[in-house]
C-alpha cells in the first residue's frame, strides 16, 4: 500500500517506536524524511539515525533518545498535512509550549527548527511540532 503522507509515516514511527521503549526504528529513506531527522538531532531528541537496508528499497535506522526512562519526545504531530498545507512567515512562526518545544519548517534555504528560520528570517511551511 502507498504511503500518502510520507512525513507522517516518519514521525507515527518515532512515537509508536517511543511508545513500545524500542531502542531505534526502521523507516523508509527519502530526502525529506533525513532532513527532518537533521533537525531533531540538531535539537536533541534524537541520538542520531543511520543509513541501512529495508528489503531492495534504502531505509533510515533511527536511534531513539530517553531520558530517565522517559522518552525525549513528549509529543510529536504533524501541521501541515496534505489535505491542508499551512504555511507561516518568519515573524509569525508559532512558538511551541512557550518555546520550550519546536516547529519543523520547510523554507527555502532547506529544513529548519523555528528559532533558526526567525534568526535567517525565513518563512515557510509548518511540517511538525515537537516538544
Amino acid at each position: 500500500m502507498a504511503v500518502t503522507d510520507p512525513l507522517g509515516d516518519l514521525l507515527t514511527r518515532i512515537r509508536n517506536g517511543q511508545r513500545a521503549k524500542k531502542d531505534s526504528v526502521l523507516s523508509p529513506a527519502s530526502k525529506l524524511r533525513v532532513r527532518v531527522l537533521d533537525v531533531l538531532q540538531r535539537e536533541g531528541y534524537i541520538r542520531g539515525y543511520s543509513d541501512e537496508q529495508m528489503g531492495p528499497a534504502a531505509g533510515i535506522r533511527i536511534e531513539l533518545k530517553y531520558f530517565e526512562g522517559q522518552p525525549a519526545i513528549k509529543h510529536v504531530a504533524r501541521v501541515s498535512k496534505p489535505g491542508r498545507r499551512v504555511y507561516s512567515g518568519s515573524q509569525e512562526l508559532p512558538r511551541v509550549r512557550n518555546g520550550l518545544g519546536i516547529t519543523i519548517v520547510s523554507t527555502p534555504r532547506g529544513v529548519l527548527s523555528d528559532s533558526e528560520a526567525r534568526e535567517q528570517n525565513v518563512g515557510g511551511e509548518i511540517l511538525a511540532e515537537v516538544f
